[in-house]
């Protein structure tokens, strides 16, 4: 990246974007080549350069929220899906470890598979992961389906504080409440729909599709869901479950690329993310997984990790890496069709997008670009 490049990516957002009052906090990037390597010395130094992970983790709990989407039957070019568009194993194995060394009480992996009524460990298994081995990674290993009450007897209101987009609060799994850490670990990629797709926009898998699936009971939660949100969340087809808090303004706009990253900002404004890991050892560039036909797919190697305790923080860098403006308006790639969820999740207080307020440590964007438009 030239200084002219840089000087352009940095600074050629309007003023009207920008929050100055919204916090910032340290974001740690690191290269690493590849999954063979060593992960766990990499992520421990990365924790360590953000303050510690015993000062985030020690005797409590920590949920953490994976990014699986899609079947574990869809495969770009046959190729393993850690290395594509789910989060790969090994990280997720050493995260796992370092947080037990860390004094972690429980860890409890969380998603909401596609289609999955069941237990997250079948589906873990039909991805080709050995579940046993990460249980067997730290003291107090737990699974939870949140796509449906899954182990727990209620569902857990979360509400969006100040001003909401779309929705005034979230009926979520128990998980995301009963829990001291929440953690969004995510693939850096490309999105469809909202053009990138990292810590912030892993978190609209927290929404169930018992409630807010296209197939969710009308009155109440659909316990086996099959479907995915396309009829309540992107469309705005239909409401979710009665059962649960409804839009704001229901059938004011069908849009898509206005209606999930809005409603992504309104989730973490209701549950906060308080550690992002990205995961972009290996990934894909065009779009989020196998299915997607809008644009052509490519296998990338980027060759990072980044990390932050501030999830908008952390995105913004991971935007910038994939050589983009994290900043960038409607009309700008990655935000060609849809709007900036990070600039939306700024306007909810959540944090800056603005690089120049944001401490990088560890290796410099410069660096570390990897750019996603072929």
């Amino acid at each position: 990246m030239t200084r002219r490049e840089w000087l352009a990516l940095v600074g050629s957002t309007p003023l009207l974007n920008a929050a100055p009052n919204a916090p910032a906090a340290p974001v740690s990037i690191a290269k690493c080549a590849s999954y063979d390597g060593d992960v766990t010395a990499t992520l421990a130094t990365m924790f360590d350069q953000l303050g510690g992970l015993e000062r985030i983790v020690k005797g409590k709990t920590v949920t953490v929220k994976l990014n699986l989407t899609g079947s574990p039957g869809l495969r770009l070019k046959g190729r393993p899906l850690g290395v594509t568009h789910y989060t790969h194993p090994k990280l997720v194995g050493a995260t796992a470890y370092l947080m037990g060394r860390a004094g972690a009480t429980r860890i409890r992996f969380v998603e909401s598979g596609w289609a999955l009524s069941g237990p997250l460990e079948e589906y873990l298994l039909d991805s080709g992961w050995n579940v046993r081995a990460l249980a067997g990674a730290a003291p107090g290993v737990e699974f939870e389906n949140t796509n449906n009450l899954g182990k727990g007897k209620r569902y857990s209101r979360l509400k969006v504080p100040g001003t909401p987009y779309v929705y005034p609060a979230f009926d979520l799994n128990h998980a995301f409440e009963d829990t001291d850490v929440f953690v969004s670990m995510a693939k850096l990629k490309n999105h469809e729909t909202c053009g990138v797709t990292l810590s912030l926009k892993n978190c609209f898998g927290n929404t169930p599709a018992s409630i807010y699936g296209d197939d969710s009971g009308k009155d109440e939660p659909n316990e086996k869901p099959n479907s995915g949100r396309e009829a309540v969340c992107h469309s705005g087809k239909r409401q979710p479950s009665r059962s649960a808090p409804q839009e704001i303004n229901f059938g004011s706009n069908h849009d898509p690329g206005y209606r999930v990253p809005h409603i992504v900002a309104d989730v973490v404004a209701a549950r906060p993310i308080d550690l992002a890991i990205i995961d972009g050892i290996e990934s894909m560039a065009g779009g989020e997984g196998p299915w997607i036909r809008s644009k052509p797919l490519r296998l990338v190697q980027p060759g990072v990790l980044i990390a932050g305790t501030n999830p908008v923080n952390t995105d913004a860098v991971a935007t910038a890496v994939m050589g983009y403006n994290p900043r960038a308006d409607r009309g700008t790639a990655p935000f060609a069709t849809c709007d900036n969820t990070l600039l939306l999740a700024e306007r909810h207080g959540i944090g800056t997008t603005d690089l120049n307020r944001i401490e990088v440590l560890g290796v410099p964007i410069a660096q570390a670009l990897y750019r996603y438009e072929s």
